[in-house]
């Protein structure tokens, strides 16, 4: 087996704990003290330690970076805090590092982010103590979208195997690691086909299996990859009402993607859970039994004018600080303590996003 290779970043600045499990994407799986997942046609088993990420990376195919990784903000090579690969893969190192830093948005300093925010807010300066190092990944947005659109009325545990499910019927393989076969997230393409609804019906995907296909035909139509990169260079107001359009996708889906994979993070999802989250802010909010559109912009309009531009990335850290999968002392020690074996980790992985 291939040497580690080795990234430094502190725990401070990254916290994969809460990062790769708080909802924002849904391939990646921790056995013991390492995680794996896939991005960017890439099979990635990371280790983080006090100071360190050391990371392994399976190839597939090789094919042209997407755009999750080269777009303007994150493109920037990171110097600061970075320490050089002595493996000598050449290239592929080189090119590796960077997609993990770009993924991980580590060019973005979150000591500064986090002082900001506190400055704003006194409650979220106490939540920081323990919910530091979560980050907003930058992910691909094909992916991102139909992860989301499997979202709807589900849970994380549940998501996971649907994503995982869509990779398998359609997404090229890219290899194997300890005896698991795993696959690239399928081209808009091969989600557009006429029979994939059908197909994923039988997959037990219910409704969704509609609005899977039906969203594929109508991003291929529009100019695919293309048109996703359009929405990035578009304000977060026209990129958003652009999402809406697709057939599956409302307010809170639109958002997260807006937020997760379109580079647009002063976007918020609002959700049932972030409702309330925003009553110890604006308390007048309980008067209301349900999350109506005026509610909901309300909500994001208050958290933009407190968090400023990272609006989206400074909530992430609030919705994660209030999951009891991450109280006490998880988010304090990381690894000391297996996610998903306690109670209240499945509560947590059984919630409705």
């Amino acid at each position: 087996m291939a040497a580690w290779k080795v990234l430094q970043c502190s725990c401070k600045d990254l916290q994969l704990l809460i990062t790769l499990s708080g909802g924002q994407c849904f391939r990646w799986h921790k056995n013991e003290d390492e995680w794996t997942g896939v991005f960017a046609n890439r099979i990635w088993t990371l280790k983080q330690t006090d100071g360190e990420i050391l990371y392994e990376v399976q190839h597939g195919q090789r094919s042209k970076l997407n755009s999750a990784c080269t777009n303007d903000d994150t493109k920037k090579k990171r110097k600061v805090g970075r320490k050089k690969n002595e493996s000598g893969d050449g290239k592929f190192s080189e090119e590796d590092e960077q997609l993990l830093c770009n993924y991980f948005r580590l060019n973005q300093s979150l000591d500064d982010l986090y002082d900001q925010w506190s400055k704003s807010d006194p409650n979220f300066k106490e939540v920081a103590t323990k919910f530091y190092g979560v980050r907003m990944l930058q992910q691909e947005p094909v992916e991102n979208i139909f992860s989301f659109i499997c979202s709807s009325n589900n849970n994380i545990s549940r998501i996971s195997s649907m994503v995982e499910k869509l990779c398998t019927l359609y997404g090229p393989i890219i290899g194997t690691k300890n005896g698991h076969t795993y696959h690239a997230f399928p081209e808009i393409d091969a989600l557009a086909e006429a029979s994939v609804e059908q197909d994923l019906r039988k997959a037990g995907f219910g409704y969704r299996a509609k609005f899977i296909q039906k969203s594929a035909a109508m991003i291929q139509k529009l100019g695919g990859k293309s048109w996703l990169q359009s929405l990035q260079e578009k304000s977060y107001k026209e990129a958003k009402a652009a999402l809406m359009e697709l057939p599956g996708i409302g307010a809170k889906v639109a958002d997260c993607i807006c937020l997760m994979s379109l580079n647009h993070l002063e976007a918020i999802p609002v959700d049932t859970h972030v409702w309330q989250i925003s009553c110890r802010y604006l308390p007048h909010l309980k008067s209301y039994k349900s999350v109506t559109e005026k509610v909901y912009n309300e909500i994001g309009d208050y958290f933009r004018n407190l968090y400023g531009p990272y609006a989206g990335w400074a909530h992430t850290v609030l919705f994660c600080a209030d999951l009891k999968m991450f109280q006490e002392k998880e988010a304090k020690t990381g690894t000391k303590r297996k996610a998903g074996n306690t109670k209240e980790d499945k509560k947590a992985k059984n919630k409705l996003i």
